[in-house]
């Protein structure tokens, strides 16, 4: 059986572990997102209950309760909240998928192929951003590629039992999207009857044994509120209906690929073609399921209305171990002129390297880190060209994105989100408000998206308004008690005649993020 070199695997470890783990606890939880599931987790800690969770004091259905476990953990052996403690189960579950896919493509194609999968998964911008989350997307990562890797390796029992996990992670797409995966592959490759070898109705029974009991006593417990809240609202609905109206485009997630796919997606088209046209033997149906793998992924979330970047994150070992396999084929072929490759990372790397200087200049306090990674970016891209076209040096090449992605996380997040994090999170807000002398009489009203990461670094509710509500903004105006509000500045503007707001007084503003006060 082929196996990693103990050396290469050393090497992509501390390669990835740099790039997901450098600068996680250097900037406060960015809301929405990632305050929900920490403020849960200290929520759960808080009531000693750790089946039913809760938000603000009241029980909430958004998402089984594996993840906020984690964080329990975490927050637990580190002392309490902190950033660090908050992003470090997401963190260390993004390097665990990307491990496996590391070592599980050195044995389906070669240790060198391996190899590159792993750089290549665990140095793009979207692993070393979600990675950094402290979201369930990376854990749903882990058992979802176990299990999608496990059925690769004829692993079936363990495959059914990754799926319970996903189950417990983030609800029924932990079973369905393995389970369609798998079933469409077979049904392309005319080889349904390869079923019958899996143990599919006892598999199922290893699912439903990890993950129906927790939905069983959240029913008995919480009853059909848990059923309409979390199967109704937080699956069903989210596919059939958008969450947010402004991102239903059928393309979404073409920039979402290449943007987070970089700096290899110049080498992502040319790889896809190549596995389907320069493949042999073997190899050609591992590779095959890798792509029914994507385009599934690719196919359905394009189809639900409801939009998010993170969804793209479970096609990614997918597209890195294709991506993997052809750097590895290309470094046979005798020093080839690879023109494909070169088009590709021309092509990005121009994109990506004027875009961080726009960027920039966009952001006034990152403006400065814009125009270094810019121009880093730049100058990378324009050493992989040589190397491709004076040279036709493929490892020379594939080196140079990873450098480019190592480049990318010092800058990014080293230097620029630190300055950035007021536009993004509400900390800075919420502390100053505990501080600020306040009349405890009046109402404290929040923004829905504020109000997360506002309850997490406070403690305080507040009263949730929703800008998205009319009748949510009705109540603020309808409440004749005086009142705090606190609102970015563009949405106050917005909404502020509609909440009865246009002659509150501005008591603060940090970078958009405000309280307002009522006259």
């Amino acid at each position: 059986m082929k196996q990693l070199p103990f050396k290469a695997f050393v090497l992509v470890t501390a390669v990835i572990s740099f790039t997901v783990l450098f600068g996680i606890g250097g900037t406060a939880l960015l809301d929405p997102d990632e305050p929900v599931y920490a403020e849960t987790a200290k929520e759960m800690i808080r009531f000693h209950e750790y089946l039913s969770p809760r938000i603000y004091n009241e029980y909430w259905y958004d998402k089984p309760p594996i993840f906020y476990w984690l964080l329990v953990a975490s927050l637990k052996l580190f002392g309490g909240f902190s950033e660090l403690a908050a992003r470090i189960p997401a963190s260390l579950m993004a390097i665990g998928a990307v491990l496996m896919t590391t070592l599980s493509a050195a044995r389906q194609f070669s240790p060198r192929a391996g190899f590159w999968s792993g750089l290549v998964m665990g140095t793009t911008v979207m692993i070393m951003y979600m990675g950094k989350a402290s979201v369930t997307d990376t854990t749903l990562l882990f058992f979802m590629t176990g299990a999608l890797l496990c059925f690769m390796h004829e692993k079936y029992w363990l495959m059914y039992l990754f799926c319970g996990f996903a189950v417990m992670t983030k609800g029924p797409i932990g079973v369905v999207f393995p389970g369609a995966i798998v079933f469409f592959y077979l049904l392309v490759t005319r080889d349904l009857r390869r079923m019958l070898r899996m143990h599919v109705l006892p598999g199922l029974l290893v699912v439903a044994a990890v993950g129906l009991p927790w939905y069983g006593f959240m029913y008995q417990n919480h009853g059909m509120d848990f059923i309409y809240e979390f199967i109704g609202f937080h699956n069903i609905s989210r596919f059939a209906a958008p969450l947010h109206p402004k991102r239903v485009h059928w393309w979404f997630y073409l920039p979402v690929i290449i943007l987070g796919l970089f700096p290899w997606t110049g080498l992502l088209v040319k790889s896809v073609k190549d596995a389907f046209t320069k493949s042999v033997g073997r190899e050609s149906s591992k590779l095959l399921f890798l792509q029914v793998w994507w385009i599934f992924v690719f196919v359905f979330f394009s189809i639900a209305q409801t939009k998010q970047v993170s969804y793209m994150l479970v096609l990614l070992p997918a597209f890195s171990m294709i991506i993997g396999w052809n750097i590895e084929r290309m470094t046979c072929d005798n020093g080839k002129y690879q023109k494909g490759w070169f088009i590709g990372a021309f092509i990005m790397y121009f994109a990506m390297g004027v875009g961080w200087i726009i960027g920039g200049r966009q952001l006034p306090e990152a403006a400065a880190g814009g125009y270094v990674l810019g121009a880093a970016t730049l100058a990378l891209g324009a050493a992989v060209l040589f190397a491709l076209k004076k040279y036709s040096n493929v490892e020379m090449a594939a080196w140079l994105h990873v450098v480019t992605g190592l480049v990318t996380v010092i800058i990014a997040f080293g230097v620029m989100m630190p300055q950035l994090q007021d536009r993004f999170s509400v900390k800075t807000v919420a502390h100053d408000y505990v501080a600020m002398e306040k009349d405890a009489s009046r109402a404290l009203y929040i923004d829905k998206f504020l109000r997360p990461g506002f309850m997490l670094y406070t403690d305080i509710p507040g009263i949730e308004a929703d800008t998205n509500s009319e009748k949510s903004l009705d109540a603020v105006k309808r409440d004749t008690r005086p009142k705090y509000i606190v609102m970015r500045q563009f949405m106050y503007n917005k909404m502020k005649e509609k909440m009865g707001g246009e002659d509150w007084e501005l008591l603060e503003n940090k970078s958009g993020i405000c309280i307002y006060r009522s006259r």
